[in-house]
C-alpha cells in the first residue's frame, strides 16, 4: 500500500506542541477528542499509525492523568459506540483498561449533566466497587445564557472539584457530547479559586486546519459526523485575527465567543486565544508528504461512510437528514459506489447466485481484494454463510492452495452447526466467519494445509471487502478484527424480521 504520512513527524511535532502549550500554565486540561486508537486517522492518512494518539501520550505520561466524561443520559439510552458495537458505559469500562495498560493514569470518571437514573447509578456502583473515583457533574445553571451566573459557585462552583495533581490533564470520553469541555471549564473556576493558573486546549485530528476546506481529508471528517451534523467551515476568527485561512467546524465557531468569555471571567484576563483553531494542539497536517495518496484514500473513506451510513438508515440507526447529507458529500465530490472496487465483484457474483436460484432466501456474496489486486468472492450455501465462504477462499488463493481442496473436514463441521440449530432452533444454520475460523483452528491441529491458510488471515490487514446485503454483528466483527475494511449494500439478504443486527 502507498503511503503518504510520515509518523514520525506527526509524533515529534504533537508532542513537542503539547509539551510547549503546558509551559504557560501551571496546569494544563487538554480536551481529547475522537478514538483512542485512531483507525479513521489510519484509513485516510496512509502511513498514519493508529496508535499515535496512545504514543504521543505516553511520551507525556510522566506529566499526565486522565479524566473520562460520561454523559448521564448517554448511560440511560443505552448509547453505542457503532464501530465496536458496545454501550458508552461498556466503552468507558473499555477505556479505562486500555488507559492502564499502555501505562497511563487514569484518574477518575466524571458522570456529567448527572441525573437520578436507575441505569446511570448503577453504572456509578459498578466503578465504585472496583474502586474507581466516580464524580458527579449536573447540569451547568443558566448554561449558556449568562456568564455571570455560569462562572459563580451557583455554577461551574456547583460541582465537586476534581483533586488532580499532574500538569497536564487529559480529558476525554466515549463520544462527541459527553461532556468534556464542561468538566474542563468546571475545572478551571475551581483551579483559579485555588490559585493555579490553568489552561485549556484542545487535541482534535480532524478537520485539518492548514488543509483546504474541501480537501478530501476533510470531507471525509464531514461524512464520518453525518449524525452529528458536523460541517467544516473557515475560521473566520482566524483570519480576522492573523490574515491567515484555517479549517474548522460549525460547532467550534459557534460556541467560541461564549468560550472565551467565559475563559476571561474565570481567568480575570482577556484571554490569548483568538480563534478556535488558535485553542487547537493539531500538527497532523505536517506529516503529509504525499498528497495525491492522502486524497485517493480520503475518497475511498467517504465510499466507505456512504454504504455505512445507508445500512445504519436501513437499520432504522439513522434519520433521513444524514442519508440526504451523505448523499450530498458523494454528489459534491462527484463520487460513486462504483468507484470502489470491490462493489462490482461483490454485486456480479451476488446476481449469478440469484439466478441460479431465484427462489434462494438469504442469497448473499461478499468480495475482497488481496493486496496484490487479486479479487476473491464467497457466495452463501447451506453449510456457510459469504463472509465465512470469502475468508476461506481469501486464505486458499493467498496459501496457493487448490480452490477444491477442503480445509476444514466436515466431521469437525456437522457437530457445530447440530449445535447451532438445537441453541437457537433456526431452520437457516450456515456458519458465519467467527465460527468457520474456529472450526479451521482445530482442524489446523492435524491438518497442515489448515495451519498454513489461518496463518495467511494475518495479511488480510488493509484488504478491502464488500458485501451484496447488510452482514451480521458477528461477521462485522470479524473482518474489522482482521483489519479488512468492510462495506454492505443497504439491502437484507432475508426477508425475515428476526434478523441480526
Amino acid at each position: 500500500m502507498k503511503t503518504g504520512f510520515d509518523p514520525i513527524i506527526y509524533l515529534e511535532e504533537q508532542t513537542q506542541y503539547i509539551a510547549e502549550r503546558v509551559k504557560a500554565y501551571d496546569k494544563l486540561y487538554l480536551e481529547f477528542g475522537g478514538k483512542l486508537y485512531d483507525k479513521h486517522a489510519k484509513r485516510v492518512l496512509p502511513g498514519f499509525d493508529e496508535k499515535a494518539k496512545v504514543q504521543v501520550l505516553q511520551r507525556l505520561a510522566d506529566q499526565l492523568e486522565v479524566l473520562i466524561c460520561i454523559y448521564s443520559g448517554d448511560i440511560e439510552r443505552r448509547k453505542l459506540r457503532g464501530d465496536l458495537n458496545i454501550t458508552y458505559d461498556m466503552e468507558v469500562m473499555r477505556l479505562i483498561d486500555e488507559l492502564r495498560e499502555n501505562g497511563l493514569q487514569v484518574n477518575s470518571v466524571v458522570i456529567t449533566r448527572y441525573e437520578d437514573f436507575p441505569a446511570t447509578n448503577t453504572f456509578i456502583n459498578k466503578l465504585e466497587r472496583r474502586a474507581i473515583k466516580v464524580y458527579k457533574h449536573t447540569a451547568t445553571k443558566d448554561y449558556p445564557a449568562a456568564v455571570e451566573v455560569i462562572v459563580s459557585d451557583e455554577g461551574y462552583g456547583h460541582n465537586p472539584y476534581i483533586e488532580t495533581t499532574r500538569p497536564i490533564v487529559v480529558v476525554t470520553g466515549p463520544g462527541a457530547g459527553s461532556g468534556k469541555m464542561a468538566t474542563c471549564l468546571s475545572q478551571l473556576y475551581h483551579e483559579y479559586k485555588r490559585g493555579i493558573a490553568a489552561g485549556y486546549s484542545k487535541y482534535e485530528t480532524f478537520p485539518i486546519w492548514n488543509l483546504p476546506l474541501k480537501h478530501p481529508v476533510n470531507v471525509a471528517y464531514e461524512a464520518a459526523t453525518v449524525d452529528l451534523k458536523d460541517i467544516n467551515m473557515l475560521d473566520y476568527f482566524h483570519m480576522e485575527a492573523y490574515g491567515q485561512m484555517a479549517v474548522n467546524y460549525n460547532r467550534d465557531l459557534e460556541t467560541f465567543p461564549l468560550l472565551k468569555r467565559i475563559i476571561e471571567k474565570i481567568t480575570g484576563k482577556e484571554s490569548f486565544y483568538k480563534s478556535p483553531t488558535d485553542m487547537g494542539v493539531n500538527r497532523c497536517g505536517f506529516g503529509i508528504f504525499d498528497d495525491a495518496v492522502v486524497q485517493e484514500a480520503a475518497r475511498q473513506e467517504i465510499i466507505r461512510r456512504y454504504f455505512r451510513v445507508g445500512c445504519d438508515f436501513k437499520k432504522g440507526n439513522l434519520d433521513q437528514d444524514a442519508l440526504d447529507r451523505m448523499q450530498l458529500i458523494m454528489d459534491d465530490m462527484a463520487l460513486k459506489p462504483e468507484d470502489r472496487k470491490v462493489v462490482l465483484p461483490a454485486r456480479a457474483r451476488a446476481q449469478r447466485l440469484r439466478d441460479e436460484e431465484p427462489d434462494g432466501e438469504g442469497l448473499n456474496a461478499v468480495a475482497i481484494e488481496l493486496p496484490d489486486g487479486t479479487m476473491v468472492t464467497g457466495k452463501s450455501s447451506g453449510l456457510m454463510d459469504a463472509a465465512a465462504s470469502a475468508l476461506l477462499n481469501a486464505a486458499k488463493v493467498l496459501a496457493h492452495i487448490d480452490d477444491g481442496m477442503h480445509l476444514i473436514s466436515p466431521v469437525v463441521l456437522s457437530p457445530i452447526q447440530r449445535l447451532k440449530f438445537n441453541l437457537t432452533g433456526q431452520v437457516n444454520n450456515a456458519l458465519n466467519a467467527q465460527e468457520v475460523l474456529i472450526a479451521l483452528s482445530i482442524s489446523a491441529a492435524t491438518n497442515p494445509m489448515a495451519q498454513v491458510a489461518l496463518e495467511k488471515m494475518l495479511l488480510l490487514d488493509g484488504c478491502q471487502a464488500h458485501s451484496a446485503a447488510i452482514l451480521g454483528d458477528d461477521d462485522e466483527r470479524i473482518y474489522r478484527e482482521l483489519g479488512i475494511d468492510m462495506t454492505c449494500e443497504p439491502v437484507f439478504a432475508s426477508n425475515s424480521l428476526f434478523y441480526e443486527m
